[in-house]
């Protein structure tokens, strides 16, 4: 909007003649275009950042779990052994010699433990430590940056 001096109604105050043509916006200058594309980078950056970060969150949070589960395996195993085996022993014993029945218990939580073991080994090789979404983005954000510069 223009404001107008008295002596002229339809000349704005600074100078210029009203209904002129105004010159189109010059084109951008090198330094603001490198200043957008350095704010366009940034961002992308920092996007690609938040999503590794999610992305490895969730993946550690699953290797956490079957760490869990490895380590309540060994618990569970410790306890067993010397609980349950003592148990276990003395129970065989009154059909077999204390030996056979020592050794018997000692083979059947060795196996158990081992599935344990294998089921925790199993879950741990199934985290993925590559962050894969941000792998893809990274390659799709290069494929588009080749394509604007050519």
């Amino acid at each position: 909007m223009a404001i107008f001096s008295p002596q002229n109604p339809t000349t704005p105050q600074d100078g210029s003649p009203s209904g002129s043509h105004r010159a189109p916006p010059p084109d951008p200058s090198i330094g603001e275009l490198v200043g957008e594309i350095s704010d366009d980078l940034t961002q992308l950056v920092r996007g690609e950042i938040e999503l590794a970060k999610a992305e490895l969150k969730q993946e550690a949070t699953e290797a956490g779990k079957a760490g869990g589960m490895l380590a309540g395996s060994g618990y569970a195993g410790h306890l067993v052994l010397l609980m349950g085996s003592l148990a276990a022993i003395f129970g065989l014993a009154h059909v077999v010699d204390l030996a056979w029945a020592a050794l018997i218990v000692t083979g059947f939580w060795a196996v158990a433990g081992g599935a344990l073991f294998m089921v925790g080994r199993t879950r741990m090789r199934s985290v993925r430590t590559k962050p894969e979404r941000t792998a893809e983005t990274l390659k799709e954000d290069a494929r588009w940056a080749r394509t604007r510069t050519h």
